[in-house]
Formats: structure tokens, sequence, C-alpha cells
């Protein structure tokens, strides 16, 4: 897939996921906060991300539309935007976003940030930079002042926090460019790469500017819940279709992918996309794990996850499992559906758009020339 064509998928599975992240209790709190577009971006960072069904940059571990694409939509619509501005300025939200995450992985995920959150700041400035026409030197400002607010923690994985802090970060980065806009003046080289700055401050190198396209490696993702567990999900259905009994479970992964996926015991849906244990005795006893699986805990799939015992094998890829159950040999998963490396084709993507948000956004980023707002009309956000 090209790039560009990249940005387009990106956005519109993004967009998808908002849909159906709309009625989620952390995006109706987000929107209760205020009407303003800082209050909405907000609003649709969290809608977008409330799931973890969006979009991922593996190389980085980042959602790089998440905190992106809500400042590039709802900005694009307030400017009187099209389609095509639009996705310009995502696409370079979306690759600084990226490169950040990539240059600090896995330095900022095993100091406990989480990256999406962190990096995502800077890309939502960069994009807002871009739609209001900022000049070079006044569009560095508004990337210095972004990595004045960049944090998150994964210490908010499986709660509300975890969607909060991302539509938190992509309206830090619009307002860092309106100050910017507005004339503040924040020098780029000292916040960015200075002794004191983000660089230093995160303990991770500054990004060089040569790589690829980040987007040609994104992972569009087949499961509503934590990429480290999407391996053990396919490891656990090629057991379940060879006849396996969910006796004597042990999972596998490398442990970059325990840390991600760290809850054993779960209480509620939203911890339980954050269980390697869990996701395995829900897929060994139900199946692959759809939006409608997380509404609660299964609880027949809870208490055989108390058994189950979860490993680490620093051998493995990051997001490679291996899954063992009683009657059947030990399945093995390195590249689950949806990676670059095992791309979801064109009908499997239109599924998972229409799963999410019915018809409502075919044909939508089409064109274009569109208007930005008839975008977000039809999104409802």
């Amino acid at each position: 897939m090209e790039a560009p064509q990249g940005y387009r998928v990106a956005l519109l599975d993004w967009l998808a996921c908002a849909v159906a992240g709309s009625g989620a209790p952390a995006t109706r709190a987000a929107r209760s906060a205020g009407d303003g577009i800082l209050e909405r971006v907000t609003a649709a960072g969290c809608a977008g991300h409330v799931l973890d069904y969006d979009d991922t940059y593996s190389p980085g571990l980042v959602h790089a539309s998440a905190p992106v694409a809500p400042v590039a939509l709802l900005l694009g619509a307030e400017l009187g935007c099209g389609v095509g501005a639009v996705l310009d300025a995502f696409a370079a939200g979306f690759e600084t976003t990226a490169a950040l995450a990539r240059a600090g992985h896995p330095a900022l995920y095993e100091g406990g940030w989480h990256p999406t959150a962190v990096c995502g700041t800077a890309g939502a400035a960069v994009a807002a930079a871009r739609l209001i026409g900022l000049a070079a030197a006044r569009a560095d400002d508004a990337l210095a002042l972004a990595l004045l607010r960049a944090g998150g923690l994964r210490a908010a994985f499986g709660s509300d926090g975890k969607a909060l802090q991302v539509g938190m970060a992509a309206a830090a980065g619009l307002q860092a460019a309106r100050l910017a806009e507005a004339g503040a003046r924040v020098p780029r080289e000292a916040v960015a790469t200075g002794p004191a700055g983000f660089a230093a401050a995160f303990g991770v190198p500054w990004p060089a500017g040569d790589a690829a396209p980040a987007v040609l490696e994104n992972w569009i993702k087949a499961y509503p819940c934590c990429l480290a567990t999407h391996s053990t999900i396919e490891a656990a259905l090629e057991l379940r279709a060879a006849g396996a009994r969910p006796d004597g479970v042990i999972v596998t992964v490398h442990p970059l992918a325990r840390a991600a996926a760290a809850r054993d015991d779960v209480s509620d849906g939203l911890q339980a996309k954050f269980s390697l244990p869990y996701v395995a005795a829900f897929t060994l006893l139900r199946g692959a794990p759809t939006v409608a699986s997380f509404d609660g805990v299964d609880e027949q799939a809870r208490a055989l996850a108390r058994g189950i015992c979860v490993r680490t094998d620093a051998s493995l890829a990051e997001m490679e499992a291996r899954v063992e159950a009683a009657g059947a040999p030990p399945a093995q998963v390195r590249h689950p559906r949806g990676s670059p490396q095992r791309p979801m084709d064109s009908q499997a993507l239109r599924a998972k758009v229409h799963d999410l948000a019915g018809t409502r956004l075919d044909g939508v980023l089409d064109d274009d020339a569109a208007p930005a707002a008839e975008v977000i009309a039809a999104a409802g956000l």
C-alpha cells in the first residue's frame, strides 16, 4: 500500500473507532467538560481510542492516528478546509508522532510512559500548525510548546485515563499551535534537544529525519484490545480449532508484551483488554473477541484465566506469542492479522468499518475537495 492511501486508511479506521466509541463513559465525561474546540478535540480523541481498536505503529508501539486525527478533522472543519488539506495535516502529524515514538522505543514504554500521549502532543501541534498555515519558525514554536505538555502514563491502562490522556494530548497540541499563532515564542532546539529538554528528560534520542514513511508499517487492528494480546488470541484460536482442552494453559510472550498487557485477574471490560490470561481464556472458550465481548467480564473466562500461566521469553519478537494447552501441539504466532506483514484486505477493512459505524462513513474521505465539515457531520463528532 502506498503512503497516501495508507493515511486515508488509517484516518478512516480511526473515524470508525470514534463513531463506535462515542458513547463510552470516558467520552461522555470528556464531552460534558465543555463545547469549545479544545473540549471537542479531547472528546473526539477519547472516542477514537477508548475501544483500543485504532491503528498502531508497532516500531514505536504508538497509536499515531489517535491524537492527530481529531485535530486534523475538527480544526480543518472549523477553518473550512477540504478533505485533502485534512489528510495532508494528518500525515504530517502522524509521521511526527511515529518518529518520536520510534526513536524512544522501548525506553519510553519501559519507563512507564504512554508513548501515544507523550509523542502525540507534538504530532497534534504539527497537524494544527499545517492547517493554520504557520511559517516554519512559528511551527517550531508550536512544536516546542507542545513538548512542554508531553506526558501520559501506562498506569492508566485498563481505565478511562488511557483514552482521556490521548484526547488531552490532542487538545494540548492544538492549543500549542494556537499560542504560537498568537505570538508565543519558545526555542525549539533548547526544548527538544537541550540539556534539560525533551530528549534528556525522557532519556531518549531525538529522531533522525531520514526514515521511510511510518504509515507503511502501520497496523490496522483486527481485535479491539491491546496489541500485545493479538498473537495470543490467534494462537488460542489455532488451539481451539485443533480441539485443545482449556487445561494446563501456558502463554509465553516477549517481556514488553507482558508489560503492555500486565493485568491478570480483571473486574471489568477495560481491564480485560489488557490481560493476556483473560483473552487467552476467552478465546479458547468463545472464539475471537469482538467489541461486545468487552462490554463486561465473562465469568467463566475469568475463572479459567486464574489458572493460566504467563511466561516471558526475550527471544520472541515483541508482539509474538506461544500458547500451550492440553490435547494439541503448541501454537505460535509472530505476525497476527492486521499487522504490516499480514494486512487486512479491502474487504476486511470495509467489514471492520461497517461493524463499527454502519454505512455512514462510506466514501467520506474519497473526494479531496469535499468539506471536512461533512466528514465531521457523518461521524457525529
